[in-house]
């Protein structure tokens, strides 16, 4: 793999329309950026537009099938679809009904097992390889708007936690579909929405968020884990997690021993893009320890951000900020995911 691929791969982006066609940006990614990952979704946030990617399940599958193709195979093809009100994927679409993580974790984990093995079924059947999904946050704050509010939590309680999580990612596994726990170190204190602005949980955060990882880690049952944009000052008092090496290298890689796949959350969120900017968000997450770093295009639509991304990592590379050997680490990480999926 040249470099410029390698560059690629460290990348997962958003894009617009239900179909792609000569000329597309994704395209244009696709082939001339190496483009290593994608992520659909069903609402166009920026033009409040219910026209993205998804319309039926035809077309999801024709839409991914030509991605696939300019990609040369081995696309890695994401989508949320965690169950309740965050689910991209819906009846209309001829996919079965997802019930939130809420709903499902007051009931037997037997259920979670079987909701996820027939989710991921649905996933296969258009193309999907990686699920961005369960949330591991504990419920400690029911009011939050972006988490327990809208029932995304299985439990406030840990261990009830890893019982349903584990379920719903063997279920997915039964099927080949790897998961991705999200999102670290914990937001489910939080009484902000960090697609706004940054988040700081300072004062609300404890250590018993990192049980989820933990476990789930330990029992090697954790394919892929999600940052949280979230300001935590006892872990790191200048950035956020997902900018963080206290909190990626520190606790994730060191204390909790995860060597698997680092996904960023959308990187042009508020809670980073307000604060940190474009170019400083790509070097402090690749410092920080992220393999792949998530440009959604669905907070902000930069039609040129991949483009930029690429750059901005030639040019951390050029500076000796980051060399080949860190890049590669990562490849290496994202080679051994996609081997399980795609």
């Amino acid at each position: 793999m040249d470099l410029d691929a390698k560059i690629g791969q460290l990348l997962m982006a958003g894009f617009r329309g239900l179909v792609a066609a000569p000329g597309d940006p994704v395209l244009r990614d696709l082939e001339q950026h190496r483009l290593g990952s994608v992520v659909l979704f069903d609402y166009d946030v920026p033009l409040q537009s219910p026209v993205r990617n998804i319309e039926s399940a035809d077309q999801v599958r024709a839409l991914i099938g030509v991605l696939q193709e300019a990609a040369g195979g081995g696309l890695l093809v994401a989508v949320d679809q965690e169950g309740g009100q965050v689910r991209r994927l819906r009846e209309q679409v001829g996919f079965p009904e997802l019930p939130s993580a809420q709903a499902l974790g007051t009931g037997d984990p037997e259920e979670t097992r079987r909701t996820g093995a027939e989710t991921a079924g649905g996933l296969l059947n258009l193309g999907f390889n990686l699920n961005l999904a369960p949330v591991v946050d504990l419920n400690l704050n029911p009011d939050s708007p972006v988490i327990g509010g809208i029932g995304r939590c299985f439990s406030a309680d840990p261990a009830e936690v890893v019982r349903h999580a584990r379920a719903f990612i063997e279920g997915h596994r039964a099927r080949g579909v790897p998961c991705t726990l999200k999102h670290f170190p914990g937001h489910g204190s939080a009484a902000d929405d960090s697609h706004m602005d940054l988040v700081d949980v300072t004062q609300t955060w404890s250590r018993v968020e990192l049980e989820p990882y933990a476990e789930l880690i330990a029992a090697g049952a954790c394919d892929a884990v999600m940052t949280a944009h979230v300001f935590n000052r006892a872990i790191d008092p200048d950035f956020p997690a997902t900018l963080s090496r206290a909190a990626i290298g520190g606790l994730l890689r060191g204390e909790l021993g995860f060597d698997g796949v680092v996904i960023s959350d959308d990187v042009q969120m508020g809670a980073v893009a307000n604060h940190y900017g474009f170019e400083i968000a790509i070097e402090r997450a690749l410092l920080a320890g992220i393999d792949i770093i998530i440009l959604a295009n669905n907070t902000l639509y930069q039609e040129d951000a991949v483009s930029r991304a690429c750059t901005c990592i030639r040019r951390l590379l050029d500076d000796g900020k980051i060399d080949e050997a860190r890049i590669d680490a990562s490849c290496a990480r994202i080679a051994r995911l996609k081997g399980d999926s795609v």
